[in-house]
């Protein structure tokens, strides 16, 4: 049997995003040693799991990207919770703004696309999810293998959270409180108890904290 792991970028305050899916705020210390954090974390899951909206943004940008993170983001298999088809979730015109933030920052830094990764062929040929969620957690996590990633969206994250599915948290929590925005813990309907396995701080002020289920 094997887990399931959340990783996801928070304010303070607990906000995965602005009002409007805004990012730009977390982007900003996103600092070499927190990239490296999440290098690791994600060399550490046999898939990773989203709903329709995150991989749009993710088919998007990962398999033209030259950053640190493209390699483990291409190479691994993928799970898409979703009601569509794979083909018609490929579509660049529904990316979030998520995605425009992370676009511009990149721009701004004069990071520039490369050619299209052979492991395309992972975000081509991701597995579509479209029943129960619970159901579809459970029956993953029954699978042998290394842990199950999860990545946000607000919406598939708190849907997680809803039918407490996640076995551990990696929050990486950034010094910046919002005061209003995409909250993770909404949808919680009773207190979540929890113990903190790993608290890692970097000099950017982010802080990388691994919670665990009691």
């Amino acid at each position: 049997m094997r887990k399931l792991v959340l990783k996801m970028s928070v304010s303070v305050d607990g906000f995965v995003a602005g009002p409007n899916g805004e990012i730009d705020v977390f982007l900003k210390t996103m600092d070499e040693d927190v990239v490296s954090w999440i290098e690791e974390t994600l060399w550490q899951a046999g898939v990773h799991i989203m709903g329709s909206r995150t991989f749009q943004d993710m088919i998007a940008y990962w398999p033209t990207s030259s950053k640190p993170l493209a390699a483990p983001m291409n190479d691994i298999p993928k799970i898409v919770f979703s009601k569509k088809e794979i083909t018609e979730l490929i579509d660049a015109e529904l990316t979030t703004q998520a995605f425009k933030d992370t676009s511009r920052l990149d721009f701004g830094k004069g990071i520039s696309k490369v050619a299209v990764t052979k492991n395309f062929s992972t975000w081509t040929n991701a597995v579509v999810a479209n029943g129960n969620i619970a159901e579809e957690i459970n029956r993953l996590k029954q699978q042998q293998g290394k842990s199950i990633l999860a990545h946000g969206g607000a919406s598939f994250a708190q849907s997680l959270v809803k039918h407490n599915l996640i076995d551990e948290y990696k929050l990486v929590i950034h010094p910046v409180a919002l005061g209003n925005g995409l909250p993770l813990f909404s949808a919680l309907p009773e207190p979540l108890n929890l113990k903190l396995a790993d608290s890692i701080s970097f000099s950017s002020g982010t802080i990388a904290n691994t919670y665990q289920l009691i």
